[in-house]
């Protein structure tokens, strides 16, 4: 049987590049007036883990600085390009203008499963309210909606869960 030992810094640093470099295709996300501090840092954390271009924090979305993100980003916000818009329609426009498709994370009508949706190139996904959802303005104004489909007897994953699983199947797809 083989001896299997944690990876040491060195050792990481390989991994991590050789992943980088099979990533091509750029990954953006919308936060669509996230309600929760904590949930927001989460997305930080997970965001940087997977290398998100871009975030746009739309609306009342807290901002990576509060102490609630804070705690869960741990300081990974610090890897993130980020913008603050007043509307998320500011957000998408921006998202546009550089090149992403806008896709919204929803379980919507017409929405197909996000493994089923046809992405080739740039994405931005955009994230809606933990209650509430994406709202409807934006989703209209999105260029499809996907959605993470479950198996259990949970209608839904909380916001930061939801939003890793996706940015994990996006780049899993580009791999």
């Amino acid at each position: 049987m083989t001896a299997r030992r944690q990876l040491d810094g060195t050792g990481l640093k390989r991994l991590h590049r050789q992943w980088r470099s099979r990533t091509g295709a750029r990954v953006a996300l919308i936060l669509d007036g996230l309600g929760t501090p904590a949930n927001v840092g989460s997305i930080a954390r997970s965001a940087a883990a997977y290398r998100v271009d871009h975030v746009w924090l739309a609306g009342p979305t807290p901002p990576f600085e509060a102490a609630g993100a804070q705690r869960t980003a741990l300081g990974t916000d610090r890897y993130l390009e980020t913008t603050t818009v007043e509307t998320t329609a500011a957000a998408v426009a921006a998202a546009r203008a550089q090149g992403y498709r806008v896709v919204a994370l929803e379980l919507a009508e017409g929405a197909v499963p996000l493994h089923e949706l046809g992405v080739d190139g740039d994405v931005c996904l955009v994230i809606g309210h933990e209650d509430h959802g994406v709202g409807k303005a934006t989703l209209e104004a999105c260029d499809a909606a996907a959605y993470l489909p479950q198996l259990g007897k949970v209608g839904s994953l909380n916001v930061a869960v939801a939003t890793a699983i996706a940015v994990y199947e996006l780049r899993r797809r580009a791999w």
